[in-house]
């Protein structure tokens, strides 16, 4: 599934995930609190904000389909971009580095 932190104070956001959505999730949230997140924008700002300023959203996930040819991957992979376009992660707006 794919997921959103976004920034409360700047509205800045950044778009990640993973076949364990919940678990990325947490990772990150927990990486972010250990101040060893690989993304040293959003964890500067996080440390300068605080939690508290700071909301963590899954945004989709994958639907489990009966078809024994479901490729869970390739459907994450093909969501992940389209949100991240969606949501302008890149740049400006949010965390995300191309």
């Amino acid at each position: 599934g794919v997921f959103v932190i976004r920034n409360k104070l700047s509205g800045r956001v950044y778009v990640a995930g993973s076949l364990d959505v919940e678990g990325a999730m947490n990772r990150a949230r927990f990486e972010l609190n250990m101040r060893a997140h690989r993304n040293k924008a959003l964890q500067q700002d996080w440390n300068a904000h605080g939690a508290g300023h700071f909301t963590f959203e899954v945004i989709d996930r994958i639907k489990e389909r009966e078809d024994p040819d479901f490729d869970r991957k390739a459907e994450f992979d093909r969501l992940l971009p389209l949100w991240q376009e969606e949501l302008q992660c890149f740049g400006p707006n949010g965390y995300n580095t191309p």
